[in-house]
């Protein structure tokens, strides 16, 4: 990189002189002349003068001319912008390099200037900067001079440098103020030469050591300088003994200081020279044993060493009785004493000391409650050993001081709750104030034990029960549970029943698990007898005192196929279903012969009743509707068919066990006259018996319709008022004419249920898995569609 840039720079070069050759030979060559002044060392960049603006050039057609510096220097220290004609310094002048001497530092540039190839001459002048201190080639000048030596002698001290010229180089010399030595300053040439001058005769006795400052000072503004240390030794016989400067020294050390270290150096003058004036030093003989463990003295240096571990905490001062003796004869000694202070250092943490703890505390505890003290302790003093004591972790606890400095009680600072926190980590901080600080950590595990304030819970309040009828008496038909958030008995519940005594009471045929809340029935239940009914069981802890809540319990009994059909005709007068019917031969077909009536004590489909012919003599005489029961001619009857036809109807629920029961019907064919007469004898004999059954028969029938067609009013007014998309199945037999048997309605909270027969409505819904034998019924107050038994 260096030979190609000298390359580069000489063919610069030998291009100017070209340039310059041919402008002389062709006679067009341009010459001018411009002068600027700089300070030396200004910065990268400044404009020292704009060479196209002071030449005259068109500033606003530079773009095609460019500008070239030839320098007669080994580098260039000024450039030219191309753009706008201004010189500028492109790397840092120092003067003392580029000029020697104090003359005037003048730079000649030749800048040429291309198309027109025109060249011209620009003088920079490199003004001084006072950016020099004076300096002697020494820091340290010695004299040994005897004390009798008469005054006016003259000794040559060294002379000052000054790179800087003119005004900012050295103008004079001066000396510290003393009593014996004066300066004098000769003139050579350029340069001031400095002259230690003797006024007043030494004395040893007095003095044997002088320490003079000379002082060189320059021109400049503001003033620079530079020192040079001048010893003067008095040389004298031995007739002094060493004397400290002080009979007692002072220090002050960090404990802690490493071995080795140098804390001190006790020095004794000895006006005497050479044997007489050497001093020794040793350290006294009736000192502690403990400091000679931990101090060592130079015995030439009279440098004090740590020799042991310096602890504050086990001496804060140290007392060191020191002697120092001439090598004279006879020898003459001195001694001082050196109290050395030990600093504390902060290098003992603090101390937590538990004096007392209760790893228990009841949840049930008041704010303020003491669960432990604590004292707190640190070696250092001071600052060092100033504690603050502090709790760290989010616990519900805080630190109250004791009228005892530096002790602690830890009590409770709100009320506390097993249930949410069942134990706490309490960390504690001590810090002292030294700096930097050191800490200490202490952790109390404290448990919170129980106290019996959260009674049982049940899950929700009522709870519903849904069980079948016929259950296993003495067997559990279901359970209740609740929770309680204490711990061991105060969390251990029992269960019992409320009973209230009257003779209704249903609870008297229920009995509960205290343990485990399993329900028992004492007895079967009977849908057909008790539908629904409800009781209160209460939920106890044992806790002291105890704590219990109660939940009422609903509880609806599920009907069962468990009742067969009941023939209600034909029966005849010893209690079994078999009946006559006479009727007329010339009947034609159609004609109502007789209607089987039956009736299930069961609901829905368990009491969903449907005929049918098990036994019949002639299955083209006679046709059986099983739905209503009615037995039809299903065609006239001839010469031929026999007088006498016996009908076994067979009539079944649909339960999913399917019950039943028969009824025998013998139909007699009959002349008209006969059948009439036959008629009147048995309506008037039968009148009597069949009292009893129409009524009951009459009482039931009027009894379902009345709640059917109630049933029927409802459900058409609420889909009325609002209609509503149900989305379950529909019974599709809308032409059966068979008996409902029942139709019952009741609440479960806030659900209507209505259980009906065979026959239902054509809005009214069916719950899957209910067998059919449930109807929801909308219940205008609430959006659900559909409720499940």
């Amino acid at each position: 990189m260096m030979g190609t840039d000298t390359y580069s720079r000489t063919r610069e070069y030998y291009l100017s002189v070209f340039h310059m050759a041919l402008l002389l030979f062709l006679g067009k060559q341009a010459f001018a002349q411009i002068r600027y002044s700089i300070p030396e060392e200004v910065r990268d960049g400044t404009v020292v003068g704009n060479v196209a603006k002071d030449l005259g050039l068109d500033i606003t057609s530079l773009t095609d001319r460019r500008f070239r510096v030839v320098t007669g220097f080994k580098e260039t220290f000024l450039e030219v912008n191309q753009n706008n004609g201004a010189l500028y310094v492109h790397k840092k002048i120092d003067r003392e390099e580029l000029c020697q001497g104090s003359g005037a530092c003048l730079m000649e540039l030749k800048i040429l200037v291309e198309n027109p190839l025109e060249i011209h001459y620009v003088a920079v002048e490199i003004t001084d900067v006072n950016d020099h201190s004076p300096a002697f080639p020494e820091k340290q000048q010695t004299f040994e001079i005897f004390e009798q030596t008469l005054p006016g002698r003259r000794f040559q001290l060294h002379t000052a440098r000054d790179p800087d010229a003119g005004i900012n180089s050295i103008r004079t010399y001066t000396l510290t103020s003393n009593d014996h030595f004066e300066i004098d300053i000769r003139q050579s040439d350029e340069e001031k030469i400095p002259f230690l001058v003797l006024k007043k005769p030494l004395d040893r006795e007095q003095k044997n050591k002088q320490m003079l400052l000379v002082t060189a000072v320059d021109g400049g503004k503001p003033t620079r300088t530079g020192t040079l240390n001048v010893s003067i030794i008095v040389l004298d016989s031995n007739d002094n003994r060493p004397i400290f400067s002080q009979e007692i020294y002072q220090i002050e050390i960090p404990e802690n200081v490493a071995i080795g270290t140098s804390v001190f150096q006790i020095n004794a003058t000895d006006p005497d020279e050479n044997t007489n004036g050497e001093i020794e030093y040793i350290l006294g003989k009736t000192l502690k044993k403990k400091v000679y463990d931990i101090f060592e003295l130079d015995k030439l240096t009279g440098e004090i060493r740590v020799k042991g571990v310096v602890d504050y905490e086990e001496n804060d001062v140290y007392k060191l009785d020191i002697e120092a003796s001439d090598k004279g004869t006879p020898p003459l000694t001195g001694e001082c004493r050196v109290i050395i202070k030990i600093k504390d250092v902060n290098d003992n943490p603090p101390e937590i000391e538990v004096t007392s703890l209760s790893n228990t505390v009841s949840e049930d505890s008041k704010p303020g409650t003491v669960i432990s003290l604590l004292s707190v302790t640190d070696k250092d003093s001071s600052l060092n050993g100033k504690i603050i004591l502090s709790i760290i972790s989010e616990v519900p606890f805080e630190l109250k001081p004791s009228y005892k400095e530096n002790t602690y009680s830890v009590v409770t600072k709100r009320f506390l709750d097993r249930e949410e926190v069942s134990q706490y980590e309490i960390t504690i901080k001590a810090s002292d104030c030294g700096e930097p600080p050191l800490s200490t950590f202490k952790t109390l595990s404290i448990q919170i034990s129980d106290v019996n304030d959260n009674t049982p819970k049940f899950s929700q309040n009522p709870l519903q029960f849904y069980m079948s009828e016929n259950n296993f008496a003495g067997k559990s038909i279901f359970s209740v549970s609740a929770t309680d958030s204490d711990l061991g008995d105060n969390a251990a519940i029992s269960y019992y029943i409320m009973r209230e005594g009257n003779q209704n009471d249903m609870t008297s045929f229920l009995n509960i698990n205290p343990s485990n809340g399993y329900i028992t029935a004492l007895k079967s239940f009977d849908f057909e007898t008790l539908k629904t009914f409800h009781f209160h069981i209460v939920a106890s802890d044992s806790g002291t005192p105890s704590l219990s809540s109660n939940v009422t319990v609903n509880v609806f009994i599920l009907d069962q196929n468990d009742n067969a059909p009941v023939i209600l005709y034909p029966l005849s007068s010893n209690g079994s279903a078999e009946g006559v019917e006479e009727i007329p031969r010339n009947v034609n077909a159609g004609h109502l012969v007789t209607k089987v009536r039956a009736y299930d004590a069961d609901i829905g489909y368990n009491g969903w009743l449907l005929f049918s012919l098990q036994e019949v003599t002639d299955h083209s005489l006679f046709g059986l509707d099983r739905y209503t029961g009615q037995i039809r001619a299903l065609r006239s009857f001839t010469e031929t068919d026999e007088a006498e036809h016996k009908l076994v109807i067979l009539v079944k629920d649909n339960g999913n066990v399917s019950l039943s029961a028969t009824a025998t019907v013998i139909v007699k064919l009959v002349e008209p006259k006969e059948a009439f007469a036959a008629s009147d004898v048995k309506s008037s004999a039968k009148a009597d018996e069949e009292n009893n059954v129409t009524f009951y028969l009459m009482i039931t029938l009027g009894s379902v319709s009345a709640l059917f067609l109630i049933s029927i009013i409802v459900l058409i007014a609420m889909q009325c008022s609002k209609s509503t998309d149900y989305t379950s199945k529909y019974l599709q037999e809308t032409n059966y004419d068979g008996t409902l048997c029942h139709s019952i309605q009741y609440r479960s909270g806030d659900k209507r249920y209505m259980l009906v027969g065979p026959r239902m409505s054509i809005g009214s819904t069916i719950v899957p898995g209910s067998h059919a034998n449930t109807l929801v019924l909308p219940d205008r107050r609430r959006t659900s569609e559909e409720v499940r038994a």
